[in-house]
């Protein structure tokens, strides 16, 4: 993390396309980090990152899914790079609320996007 930057959330889960890893939020910018882990001592450790967006570069950010419920976010990652990720979080509802404080702290406002 920058000087200055505050973690607000983070979270191990999964993303449909690029799998396991740490979901970060911060005052910033959101990020996925893959993770290696291993069964036979319990040990999990942070791999590269994959997935950095800052926050005013979200578009959209909205939660879907009745079953398996999932926050997600789409817009410009830091690389420049577009797209989508969807991110299987237990309590989506409460990731999507702090997303979109963070984007409205950072001066963002951000759409909800639908429910």
């Amino acid at each position: 993390m920058e000087e200055g930057e505050v973690r607000i959330r983070q979270e191990d889960c999964s993303e449909d396309r690029l799998g396991p890893g740490i979901l970060t939020l911060t005052s910033r910018r959101i990020a996925f980090d893959k993770t290696k882990g291993r069964i036979m001592d319990f040990r999990k450790e942070f791999g590269e990152t994959v997935m950095d967006m800052p926050l005013d570069g979200i578009a959209r950010a909205w939660k879907e899914g009745i079953l398996m419920k999932k926050v997600c976010v789409e817009g410009r990652t830091a690389g420049g790079a577009e797209g989508a990720y969807k991110f299987g979080v237990f309590g989506s509802g409460g990731w999507l609320e702090a997303i979109q404080d963070a984007m409205a702290d950072a001066g963002r406002g951000g759409d909800g996007g639908g429910a």
